[in-house]
């Protein structure tokens, strides 16, 4: 054998060896996409039944809205129809939930929550929601449920059998990590025998109703990975293409990995209502997922509280308070975030206007089709988002004009704590953040989460400012330079009723007690580098029905807002890789603007509004 003939041999050995990792590593490729995710190829859009009735919607009323959508909103794309919280419960009947021990559980004889018959007449005789989500598929929809992570605790006190398995409920379950909230479940532990077999169950029975969406609640915030992931396989053995939502938010962000190969969607936030400042936190929400958009597990920015609520935990006979503007920035950053649509409002009390959101095919192509979705610049309060056309050289660009809440701007802040309610875990949050070099001034913020100002009794618990030498110094023991609350007085080492500093029944001896809406200005000694404290609601508004919902902010600059108006936002095309002319397009007014050359579109955006434009480049030929 001559030495040519070896050095050639080896090149072709690389070669096959080439090809066979170009064979695996496309095979990989493909096992790396759980087949699940191509059961929601576009975000998911549809109606929920929490906005509008809460815990307490009935069949008639989830009938109405199933109607509404197969007669006006079907051929858009709007598809799931969805049944949410304590369909179980045979005697809820309002917005807010009924007491454990007043609830009345309808379960079958393997511990499985069963629709009330009372509620959903369907239901009776062990029928479940085969009927109506037959009704749904009718018409040309789907259907979906809400559940709770875990076991019923009827299930286990009544040692109940579980199907497929010879344990019973009180053999699967654990008192950690249980619901904050909402009591009616036990965790189930992940490995003991019956746990999974539980789970299967469950989902088996779903889909011999028929069910094709699952929203499971008190799942991804805390993040119950273990439950996830028994979950995870008990729809995968049904055979069934059941789409899972995870709720609530704010899911961690070092989780999105687990989450995207688990399910098909989770929250980014708590609960969203309609008002501004829970919108406006929702533009650094988007942002920080924005990276982690994939097609069939979509972050998920939360309902559309938009068209009007009947009975809702925060909305009785009303319509949404969004503004006009506020709504199409709502729509439009939902759609460039590629957030599941889920609209909360009474379908069949829709308005035209409020319809011509939901319904229009150039913007709902942009949240189906649209790719590479990210945050282009957010400066002064004036915001961009692009996205790419996946079919030609077009780029989609939003802009918005976010300038203030009506009580402090947002370009200055420090720190937002997003919503906290007593859905919070702890009712609070604990604060750690660095202060700019040479700040001279602390200001303290609490704003209204949104529903109403009653009862946001709110404390700031040891909050204490560090220095570079390691010194220290509570606020405490400083005085203010002002302070103003919209309740009462802003007090020290007490709540703003007189009362001790009570953060779900653990009692504080130092803190500052105060009321939304509060803004509490100190004076920053030399040297001060970091602020701690933690932020929580005080007892003498959680311990109300409909008491505190807050958000606390913190901000080294003055936090008043400026003006409320219009602002002209320059878009650069040249930023975005158009070197020539390009045509504009107004989605949301199906109206073509004309040629613009590389930096002179800059459209008039107004307060609290925003635009959705179509850029195309022009041919040399063209221009």
């Amino acid at each position: 054998m001559s030495k040519h003939f070896r050095r050639s041999k080896l090149p072709l050995v690389w070669l096959l060896l080439g090809f066979i990792l170009f064979q695996c590593n496309d095979i990989f490729a493909q096992e790396e996409q759980p087949e699940f995710r191509s059961w929601a190829a576009t975000p998911p859009m549809g109606w929920n039944s929490w906005d509008c009735f809460g815990p307490s919607v009935v069949e008639e009323e989830v009938k109405a809205n199933a109607n509404y959508m197969a007669e006006n909103l079907r051929d858009f794309g709007w598809e799931y129809v969805v049944v949410d919280i304590r369909w179980y419960v045979d005697n809820q009947t309002t917005g807010h939930y009924n007491a454990y021990k007043k609830s009345d559980f309808i379960l079958d004889e393997y511990g499985r929550y069963q629709p009330s018959p009372r509620r959903f007449p369907s239901a009776a005789n062990g029928k479940g929601f085969k009927s109506l989500a037959d009704y749904m598929h009718d018409r040309g929809l789907k259907f979906g449920i809400h559940i709770m992570r875990g076991v019923p605790k009827e299930a286990v006190f009544n040692k109940l059998p579980i199907k497929g398995s010879d344990r019973t409920a009180a053999d699967i379950y654990s008192t950690e990590s249980e619901c904050t909230w909402l009591q009616d479940n036990y965790t189930i532990v992940k490995g003991k025998p019956g746990a999974q077999e539980y789970y299967n169950s469950i989902f088996d029975l779903y889909a011999s109703w028929g069910v094709d969406f699952v929203k499971v609640d008190d799942l991804s915030r805390p993040y119950h990975a273990d439950e996830i992931e028994m979950i995870r396989k008990a729809i995968d053995q049904t055979g069934r293409k059941i789409v899972l939502s995870m709720s609530p938010g704010a899911t961690p962000v070092d989780m999105h990995e687990h989450a995207a190969n688990h399910a098909n969607m989770w929250r980014t936030i708590d609960d969203f209502w309609d008002n501004w400042a829970q919108l406006s936190y929702s533009f650094e929400k988007c942002a920080e997922w924005a990276p982690y958009i994939r097609q069939g597990a979509w972050p998920d920015a939360d309902m559309l509280p938009l068209g009007k609520f009947i009975r809702g935990e925060r909305a009785t006979n009303r319509y949404t308070k969004f503004t006009r503007e506020e709504q199409y920035t709502l729509m439009t950053l939902w759609t460039m975030f590629k957030s599941p649509l889920m609209f909360g409002g009474n379908l069949p009390d829709n308005k035209p206007f409020t319809d011509s959101l939901i319904t229009n095919r150039e913007v709902l192509e942009v949240h189906a089709k649209s790719i590479n979705n990210k945050e282009w610049f957010n400066k002064n309060e004036l915001i961009a988002w692009t996205a790419d056309d996946p079919e030609s050289d077009d780029k989609f660009v939003a802009v918005f004009n976010s300038a203030g809440d009506g009580f402090v701007g947002t370009e200055k802040l420090l720190y937002r704590s997003g919503t906290i309610s007593t859905l919070t875990d702890g009712f609070g949050k604990e604060i750690d953040i660095k202060l700019p070099e040479n700040s001279r001034d602390l200001y303290l913020i609490v704003s209204d989460g949104g529903d109403n100002y009653n009862y946001d009794h709110a404390n700031w618990i040891n909050p204490t400012i560090y220095f570079q030498n390691g010194d220290s110094i509570r606020l405490t023991d400083m005085e203010w330079e002002k302070a103003t609350a919209g309740w009462g007085e802003v007090s020290v080492n007490k709540s703003i009723s007189g009362g001790e500093l009570n953060v779900k029944g653990t009692v504080f001896s130092n803190g500052i007690g105060t009321h939304s809406q509060s803004i509490i200005q100190y004076a920053l000694p030399e040297g001060a580098t970091r602020f701690r404290t933690f932020a929580g609601l005080d007892i003498g508004g959680t311990s109300v029905k409909d008491g505190s919902t807050v958000e606390f902010m913190i901000a080294a600059e003055d936090p008043t807002p400026g003006q409320e108006q219009s602002a002209k936002i320059p878009v650069n095309l040249r930023e975005l890789g158009f070197e020539g002319a390009c045509e504009i397009r107004d989605l949301w007014n199906h109206k073509d603007l004309g040629k613009f050359s590389a930096e002179e579109f800059a459209p008039e955006v107004n307060y609290h509004g925003a635009g959705l434009y179509r850029i195309s480049p022009v041919s040399a030929s063209e221009e």
